[in-house]
């Protein structure tokens, strides 16, 4: 649900790759060389971001909210898990990634993650699109079928609140996608593998890479079906790796991992 996650991409600035592309990046995928796309009728910046093409549902659908969780000071960028800490990991077709959780900067968005791990929803899922320079998107129960067309528009069955705040999007950032439209994200995320500042403020930063990152590269690397060219709108399968990375589980345990 990067926003654009449907079927949207990201660059190093909206503006400048919507200028220059003019791609289209929403929920339900992402088709650019830095953005993540899905769905039809999204604007040129929507196109441009991960997005996430869940359906809205009655509040009670969503999980509860958790209880405040103190802030912590520590910089994101020196943050470490803690022993005893969440952490999600993530293990892949293509080897295993953990994540760390930022429960102040976005408890619901780290809340719905975790629940949604613990029933093994995102067990067997793909990442559905790739962008090499930009991110890797996932957690759509869409791609457990072969009805491609329909990557990148899934979720939950409800949508989320939105949680932006003041974490950079850099390197190992694992952030929400959403739709473009308010309080649109559900169960679909991306991991950044290079920064991107211009998602700031506008997506829900959750978590980070702190093992793994590696394995991030190998999958925003594979073979893609096509690749946006530079004033072509976007086409169904862009940006879509030929071979999906598989989600094998998404298990929470406790830091340090055995």
């Amino acid at each position: 649900m990067v926003s654009k996650i449907p079927n949207s991409a990201f660059g190093v600035r909206f503006a400048t790759i919507a200028l220059a592309l003019g791609l289209v990046f929403a929920v339900s995928g992402c088709s650019s060389s830095s953005g993540v796309s899905s769905g039809s009728g999204t604007s040129v910046a929507d196109s441009q971001a991960p997005t996430d093409a869940s359906t809205p549902a009655s509040p009670s659908a969503a999980p509860s909210t958790p209880p405040a969780t103190p802030a912590d000071t520590t910089p994101i960028e020196d943050r470490k898990p803690k022993p005893g800490d969440d952490v999600a990991v993530m293990d892949t077709s293509l080897g295993r990634i953990v994540i760390m959780f930022f429960p102040d900067k976005a408890k619901k968005t780290v809340a719905n993650f975790e629940t949604l791990a613990k029933k093994g929803f995102y067990n067997g899922t793909k990442f559905h699109r790739v962008i090499p320079g930009f991110m890797i998107q996932g957690g759509d129960p869409n791609t457990k079928t072969n009805a491609k067309d329909t990557w990148g528009m899934g979720g939950p069955g409800y949508s989320i609140q939105d949680e932006f705040s003041d974490v950079h999007h850099a390197r190992g950032i694992v952030s929400m996608a959403h739709s473009g439209a308010p309080n649109s994200g559900g169960s679909q995320f991306f991991i950044v593998v290079k920064d991107a500042g211009f998602l700031d403020g506008q997506y829900a930063a959750f978590g980070k890479v702190v093992s793994g990152m590696d394995v991030a590269d190998k999958i925003v690397n594979v073979p893609v079906v096509s690749k946006s060219q530079p004033g072509r709108p976007p086409q169904p399968g862009d940006d879509r790796p030929k071979n999906p990375p598989v989600i094998k589980s998404v298990k929470i345990e406790k830091w340090p991992v055995k």
